[in-house]
């Protein structure tokens, strides 16, 4: 019933989300994207990614193509179903939960989809409520768990806005411009240090974009 209820509550944001969903689909179809990728990536063979990122960096990374399809993890809360409804319109494959209601049966469902799919994941690993740029260890536990390794990305918006009224200072690009997207090289979620070579790449790969 409680399900139920909520389900119920969710619709009108699942079809804003829909909305907007489709709205941000031909925008970002208009980005042109340039990618650098570290040639240490080719190591990782086939193994499955975890895409680790920064809150507010995801605008250009949703213009990025994909490898395989890639699932995400969204917040329980209301608004959380307006944004599932949007990321699914964009091709990802979405799990609810957090770190905060759900989040051990949020990753057992992410790295449960990666096995059975064959899917890669993406976690912005500094949420879901911050501090911003502080790297948090649900992405390298996803990684363990499935196999897989850490891929730091990052990315940088030339020409749009930053929302500095939010938490994330979420970075829009315009309409056809250009975005620069960067893949850092491989981690293995099972070293000791692996939370600290994330966040070392992710700095590093932040600052060589200039964003």
């Amino acid at each position: 019933m409680i399900a139920r209820r909520r389900g119920a509550a969710e619709w009108p944001r699942r079809w804003l989300g829909l909305i907007l969903g489709l709205i941000a689909r031909v925008w970002l179809a208009t980005l042109r994207v340039r990618v650098r990728v570290d040639p240490a990536l080719e190591v990782a063979g086939d193994r499955p990614w975890v895409l680790a990122f920064f809150h507010g960096s995801q605008w250009p990374l949703l213009a990025w193509r994909r490898r395989r399809r890639t699932v995400v993890l969204v917040s329980l809360s209301r608004d959380g179903a307006m944004q599932a409804r949007a990321l699914q319109v964009q091709g990802f494959r979405v799990v609810r939960g957090s770190s905060s209601r759900g989040g051990a049966g949020g990753l057992a469902a992410v790295v449960h989809a990666m096995r059975q799919d064959g899917a890669d994941a993406a976690f912005a690993v500094d949420g879901p409520r911050g501090p911003r740029g502080v790297v948090k260890g649900g992405a390298i536990v996803a990684a363990r768990a499935s196999g897989g390794v850490v891929v730091p990305i990052a990315s940088a918006v030339r020409s749009g806005v930053v929302l500095r009224s939010t938490w994330d200072r979420f970075a829009i690009a315009w309409p056809f411009t250009c975005v620069d997207v960067a893949l850092g090289g491989p981690i293995d979620p099972g070293a000791i240090d692996a939370v600290s070579q994330v966040q070392g790449a992710l700095v590093r790969l932040t600052l060589q974009l200039g964003a």
